[in-house]
């Protein structure tokens, strides 16, 4: 669902409740991965969403007042959420002090991780938390 999508744009101060601005930035941002992957880009987006999101994590659990972390399994809400929010931020990140538009950058951040390519900041972070998580099991 891509309206969730267009909420995660809107962060970072300046941004707050500008949706028109966020709703236009992933208008671009699917004709660009449409024409450059010539694939429905909602599929790419969803693909994208998939390979981003952690399936693993780790919490923490104060125990008689030591605080050690435990790895947990993600629920499904909790993945497509957090795909969203790496995959935003990743853009935003490449975007900033950039010739690049927003646009350009969130679409190749959605292409990078439907190809589950390591230049992706969503896939970065994906491996990064289920390598804590797995040293925390």
């Amino acid at each position: 669902d891509w309206s969730s999508d267009v909420c995660s744009l809107m962060m970072h101060g300046r941004n707050t409740g500008k949706k028109v601005k966020a709703v236009r930035i992933v208008m671009h941002t699917m004709e660009i991965v449409h024409l450059l992957t010539d694939k429905n880009p909602i599929q790419v987006l969803v693909d994208a969403v998939k390979n981003g999101a952690p399936r693993e994590d780790s919490t923490r659990i104060g125990k008689g007042g030591t605080v050690r972390r435990q790895a947990v399994d993600v629920s499904p809400l909790r993945r497509v959420n957090q795909a969203l929010f790496f995959i935003c931020t990743g853009a935003r990140n490449s975007a900033f002090r950039n010739i690049k538009s927003i646009a350009e950058c969130l679409a190749d951040e959605i292409m990078n991780c439907a190809k589950e390519s390591s230049n992706s900041f969503a896939i970065k972070k994906k491996d990064e938390i289920e390598r804590v998580a797995k040293a925390n099991r």
